[in-house]
């Protein structure tokens, strides 16, 4: 008897297998070359690897065809990334000062590289870079390294009395200079783990609404009817989403700014 109920078991699994909403992250290799050179090789391309450069190409694809070409009248894609540009500008101006013209070209292609990576994302079946610790923590960690060596760089030993506040009694400096470093240091994480965590997080809520709205129409003509109402707020989450892709991308570059204008006034 517990045979026929494990046969019927594993056959209702195979009719409908169980997939974790957390598969749609995983790092998986697509081809791989083996040899013994060198010693050894291992050389392989992953989704991550793939859709880096399919997001490199998009891009470039996407400047390429917004050049005006020296046109009096403009294209609408030369009119639309102008006016990205423009607003990165004043984002830029408003945050660093002055001096911002040196970061602009940084901030741009910083900014650039994070929303389409975030958008293509939204496509079904494709994969979302900015999903993958070693793309968003790698470049938290990276601005955090630049931007410590330009405020060094800058103010040279002077950098340090960014740990310690001004007006702090001589008895409190051992313990603020401590709370100082952390607060530091956690910026090379807190980057990353934003842009991290909520892409993560609308991806599989909308993996699990995707999964469970599936097997309601496919329940019969009268449910198909019924799940219509969740399906309107699943296609308004849609939505949401795309919009928190286009808000983290703000988001991560205005505290980049910030971390900057830190390097540069050190306040």
């Amino acid at each position: 008897m517990s045979i026929i109920q494990n046969l019927g078991v594993a056959s209702v699994t195979q009719a409908f297998p169980i997939i974790s909403p957390l598969d749609q992250f995983e790092v998986t290799n697509l081809i791989g070359f083996n040899a013994p050179l060198l010693g050894y090789i291992n050389i392989s391309l992953t989704n991550l690897g793939l859709y880096s450069l399919l997001i490199l190409s998009v891009i470039v694809s996407l400047h390429y065809f917004s050049n005006n070409n020296n046109k009096i009248i403009p294209s609408k894609w030369s009119i639309g990334l102008e006016s990205l540009f423009a607003s990165i500008n004043a984002m830029v101006r408003d945050q660093i000062g002055a001096s911002y013209e040196v970061y602009l070209p940084f901030i741009y292609s910083l900014f650039i590289f994070i929303i389409i990576s975030n958008l293509t994302g939204n496509i079904p079946y494709n994969y979302t870079i900015t999903t993958s610790m070693i793309v968003s923590i790698g470049l938290s960690f990276t601005i955090f390294m630049g931007v410590t060596i330009l405020a060094l760089y800058t103010h040279k030993l002077h950098f340090f009395s960014f740990f310690i506040p001004s007006g702090t009694p001589l008895a409190l400096v051992p313990l603020l200079v401590l709370i100082e470093l952390i607060s530091y240091v956690a910026r090379a994480f807190s980057l990353g783990i934003r842009l991290f965590a909520n892409v993560v997080a609308g991806h599989t809520l909308l993996k699990i609404l995707a999964t469970f709205l599936g097997q309601m129409f496919a329940s019969g003509l009268i449910m198909s009817v019924v799940t219509l109402i969740p399906f309107s707020i699943f296609i308004a989450l849609i939505g949401l989403e795309l919009a928190v892709s286009v808000i983290q991308a703000y988001v991560f570059c205005i505290l980049t700014c910030s971390y900057i204008k830190d390097a540069i006034l050190l306040h």
